[in-house]
């Protein structure tokens, strides 16, 4: 197993946020695959973080509903129930659109320089590979949960993005027009540095509907 460091809008540089990250990119990717054993000590070998920084980032982990603790049996990737998609969808589809028109009232001129760069990328993703679009969806919800400026509306949408993305990857094989998807998150990029609350409400609603319909005929 290779330490893997990603990004993660909003989680701090201390070790136990990093070790976070990290176990979290494993899990979300499924290298530590659903039902798979935690070794708190395997975890230090193969990432390089100490006891404590591990064991916190297992305790948050196990927060997020991505690790079940068992007393006297030990810890394990939480599995993946793609029934959780509807009790998801219902969540995100009130709070993204929220926070996408949040973003669009206080982005500031770091959220306006991040988005541009955004956009940047974007107009190249016909030369991405499916890994990199991937990481670019997840770049995008995490910038636009980030210009909201509120910390727990970002706590909670980072968590639920990361179910969702679980979801989605399970699926991965039957999606199709991927380059496209995220392709369209130009238009709610452009909304939100433009300050266009409602398009930038109205193009987000449409996202989240059309993600799970298309989850819904993937699974």
């Amino acid at each position: 197993m290779q330490r893997v460091l990603i990004y993660h809008k909003n989680m701090g540089n201390s070790l136990a946020n990093q070790a976070y990250t990290s176990i979290r990119r494993l899990i979300v990717t499924a290298e530590l695959p659903p039902g798979a054993v935690l070794s708190e000590s395997e975890l230090q070998n193969s990432l390089g973080f100490g006891r404590t920084p591990i064991r916190e980032a297992l305790r948050t982990l196990a927060t997020d509903h991505l690790v079940d603790v068992y007393p006297r049996r030990g810890m394990f990737v939480a599995g993946i129930d793609v029934r959780d998609l509807r009790a998801l969808s219902e969540v995100r589809s009130v709070l993204e659109p929220f926070a996408a028109g949040v973003a669009a009232e206080r982005r500031d001129d770091g959220d306006v320089a991040a988005i541009d760069q955004l956009l940047a990328e974007i107009r190249v993703h016909k030369t991405m590979d499916v890994r990199t679009l991937i990481d670019l969806d997840e770049r995008i919800h995490h910038q636009v949960y980030a210009a909201t400026h509120n910390s727990f509306l970002i706590s909670d949408l980072n968590r639920y993005y990361t179910h969702a993305l679980r979801i989605w990857l399970l699926a991965l094989d039957n999606v199709t027009n991927l380059g496209e998807a995220v392709a369209e998150h130009s238009e709610l990029l452009s909304a939100i540095r433009d300050s266009n609350v409602d398009l930038a409400v109205k193009i987000m609603t449409s996202h989240i509907n059309d993600f799970e319909d298309e989850m819904r005929k993937a699974l």
